[in-house]
């Protein structure tokens, strides 16, 4: 028998390779040269595409609309390190709040027959969750870390603080809209279906592209936009760059620092509840997964630079690839690229998903250890 590998490389021909030959081959015959150095590399290039398209679909594709919503939660940590000099560990469960608002009000639209079909009703409703979510923590910024700032406490008992505000904001959730899963998704659910791709490509492989990833993509790369613009082209945004960079000689320049404090408050809700709805609507909503995400937030955060606004987004596409890529099962993908004999038994997986989370464990302490400021050279932790 030949092996696959061989048949895909030199087509049927390969199978008939030792037979007798019955005189010399035609040029323009079945088996003529002109088939002999033709079908090999069509057959090699159909193997290495359905290779790249399996790689796309389960690695690639997720990896970047997860990395996505990782960079807007990142942007949010190290927005509210850079201006208030403490580690918010309550931006977790902020995402949560603002999305939970949005499914409310997105359930409230889906009753009276409003929607924007094909796309999600949720986008109509997540102007109004950023609004409540920049309510909520402003009333907290007032009644808890207020009093510390004037107290000038050292960043730890901001910290600390930041904790009590995660249990309770987690608990009022969980109180509001209960424990589970909640599903909130509706209109088109796939841009491109994998059954279409294969019928348009002719490949085994299908690819499948679905509005949530591509709504997230969209949404991170205008929100990144609009952010850069503001921080670097407005008034306030130059006020609190000068503000993150040097305080003291902020405030001898004039500049309010309430106004600042507020302004990146209300910057950091919107991007927690820009992220906590497109997290929600691309797998789905349960309250717990967003105390989990804290870890691969922080993580992005400081493997970019913690106070660097584009180290937040390279680090969230460090961590959404590494995860993925680290569970992934490339036994499949193997068996494209070897002959068959060669085909691995096992799964080729260095990692189970239920251990996903342990990846950005492990990137933030190697992070840590070697380069405590990131890749970008923020503020060191």
């Amino acid at each position: 028998m030949i092996p696959k590998s061989a048949r895909a490389f030199w087509g049927d021909d390969a199978q008939h390779a030792h037979a007798p030959s019955r005189g010399p081959p035609s040029l323009f015959g079945n088996n003529g040269y002109a088939r002999l150095f033709r079908q090999p590399s069509e057959s090699l290039v159909m193997e290495l595409l359905n290779a790249f398209i399996l790689l796309s679909n389960f690695v690639l594709v997720p990896a970047i609309a997860y990395g996505s919503q990782l960079a807007l939660g990142a942007l949010g940590v190290t927005l509210i390190y850079g201006i208030l000099r403490f580690s918010n560990f309550a931006h977790g469960d902020t995402m949560a709040f603002g999305a939970m608002v949005t499914i409310l009000f997105t359930w409230w639209f889906q009753s009276m027959g409003i929607s924007i079909d094909p796309l999600p009703t949720a986008l109509l409703a997540l102007p109004f969750g950023i609004l409540f979510c920049i309510g909520f923590v402003l009333a907290t910024d007032r009644i808890v870390y207020r009093f510390y700032r004037r107290q000038k406490a050292a960043p730890v008992i901001f910290l600390i603080a930041s904790m009590g505000v995660m249990f309770v904001t987690n608990g009022i959730v969980r109180f509001i809209i209960g424990p589970n899963d909640q599903q909130f998704a509706d209109g088109e659910r796939f841009i491109v279906k994998a059954r279409t791709f294969k019928q348009m490509t002719g490949l085994e492989e299908g690819l499948s592209f679905k509005v949530s990833q591509g709504i997230t993509v969209v949404t991170a790369i205008l929100v990144v936009i609009a952010l850069f613009w503001f921080l670097n082209r407005t008034r306030t945004g130059k006020s609190m760059r000068a503000y993150s960079d040097n305080e003291d000689l902020a405030l001898l320049s004039g500049i309010n620092p309430d106004k600042v404090v507020m302004v990146a408050w209300i910057i950091a809700a919107t991007l927690a509840t820009i992220a906590g709805t497109l997290y929600g609507l691309d797998k789905s909503f349960k309250p717990f997964t967003y105390l989990q995400l804290l870890l691969p937030i922080f993580a992005a955060a400081i493997v970019g630079g913690l106070g660097s606004p584009i180290g937040a987004i390279a680090g969230g596409f460090v961590i959404a690839f590494s995860e993925i890529m680290v569970t992934y099962a490339y036994k499949k993908f193997i068996a494209y690229l070897v002959p068959e004999s060669w085909e691995p038994d096992t799964l080729v997986q260095l990692l189970s998903t239920d251990y996903k989370f342990a990846v950005s464990f492990m990137i933030l302490l190697l992070v840590l250890l070697f380069r405590p400021t990131g890749i970008f050279a923020g503020k060191s932790v």
